[in-house]
């Protein structure tokens, strides 16, 4: 049999699906389990989303224009538009998926061995997407005590070698809920122009930003502009994950350019998704309004009820539907495993993600989970309770 690949070998697994076996072998021991794990929402999808696909009558589902309809890109820069973003539909590309807009920016941006730098904590399949472009991550170390603010730019300084071509950020990020200051966005921009990288923002969770905070965008970062390539998707702010429809965007012609050779080797987006999203765009402001409140109490609700566990310290993020917890635990991958199969509290148990996999770093996040409070009030209580039982008798117990 022949080998394979080093690149298919040593591909990281996702910490968010890694445990899946065993979350489906605990159901089948008549175990509820609380999906933790996970940033699948449990908010209905835009009505208008869903009527439109129904009320598509194609004799045949053509491929589209690579870059994606042309009706739906205008409408999009529209939206964008709206929110203070000044793009045109041609400074933009449809992709598969936000994770297909973010390996086309790693590959257009940089050669295979150049660096990007990532503050770690990160969104896990940036791992992926990196090995799979040929670059390297070098991390930048933000700590739980701070809330996971972003690092001191003298850290940043410290890794940029010859090889170092960008810096990419979560804003909100995920998986910690923290959202960059305007001070913050900032002092990026400083060492993005004085070094001459890109700067890459995956910025899918804008419409979460709590407690009268306000998301800043890097395409409004005066003087980088030609530096800037932001990341968007429509699977948070619509509910719509399953669609697998996302955006790359950027005011270098020549970025654009580059990306839509890559679009067109996959040929075009999915159709009926781009008829959704292009649907969602007129989902009322009632919509958001609600799902915004929804989350917020979302938030109140699980940090609370983790703070009063004994050991355990969750800070309160300020985006995204994300947070970061530390737990009083020996090694986080195994008390998750252990959490499906060997524990259960009244029937019922949590799937949570293991913070191991969302750092670089591998002494990193052995006593982290990453917490998505996607479900219902009374679920996640019910959940932290569960992680509450179980932490007085899991055997790696550091208390």
């Amino acid at each position: 049999m022949p080998n394979l690949s080093e690149k298919g070998i040593y591909l990281p697994p996702s910490p968010i699906r890694k445990l899946v076996p065993y979350a489906e072998e605990a159901k089948r021991r008549g175990i509820k389990v609380h999906h933790l794990n996970i940033g699948q929402p449990d908010i209905p999808t835009p009505a208008v989303a869903v009527e439109a696909v129904r009320a598509v009558h194609d004799r045949v589902f053509e491929y589209s224009h690579s870059a994606g309809i042309e009706s739906y890109r205008r409408k999009l820069a529209g939206y964008y538009t709206g929110i203070g973003i000044d793009i045109t539909y041609e400074d933009l590309l449809v992709t598969v998926g936000g994770s297909e807009a973010i390996f086309m920016a790693m590959t257009v941006c940089m050669n295979p061995g150049d660096e990007v730098l990532v503050p770690e904590p990160f969104y896990a399949n940036y791992n992926g997407f990196a090995m799979e472009a040929g670059v390297n991550i070098k991390p930048i170390f933000s700590t739980i005590e701070n809330d996971f603010a972003l690092p001191p730019m003298e850290e940043f300084e410290r890794h940029i070698t010859p090889r170092t071509k960008a810096i990419l950020i979560c804003n909100p990020n995920n998986p910690t809920g923290y959202l960059y200051s305007r001070e913050e966005l900032n002092q990026l921009r400083d060492i993005v122009k004085r070094y001459d990288l890109f700067l890459l923002s995956d910025e899918v969770y804008r419409e979460f930003c709590y407690d009268g905070h306000k998301h800043i965008s890097v395409m409004n970062l005066e003087g980088i502009e030609d530096n800037v390539v932001m990341i968007d998707s429509v699977s948070k702010r619509y509910s719509m994950c399953g669609v697998r429809l996302g955006t790359l965007v950027s005011r270098n012609r020549e970025v654009i350019e580059a990306a839509l050779k890559m679009a067109q080797a996959r040929l075009s987006p999915p159709y009926l998704a781009q008829v959704a999203a292009e649907a969602a765009l007129d989902a009322p402001k009632s919509y958001f309004e609600e799902v915004y409140a929804e989350y917020n109490k979302r938030r109140t609700c699980i940090v609370n009820a983790l703070n009063e566990i004994e050991g355990v310290y969750c800070p309160m993020p300020k985006g995204a539907f994300y947070t970061t917890v530390r737990l009083p635990i020996d090694d986080s991958d195994r008390f998750a495993q252990w959490m499906l199969e060997e524990f259960s509290h009244k029937g019922e148990t949590v799937m949570l993600a293991p913070a191991t996999g969302f750092y670089a770093s591998r002494h990193l996040g052995h006593d982290e989970v990453r917490v998505a409070y996607v479900l219902k009030c009374e679920d996640l209580l019910a959940a932290a309770e569960c992680i509450r039982e179980a932490l007085k008798v899991y055997p790696g117990r550091t208390l």
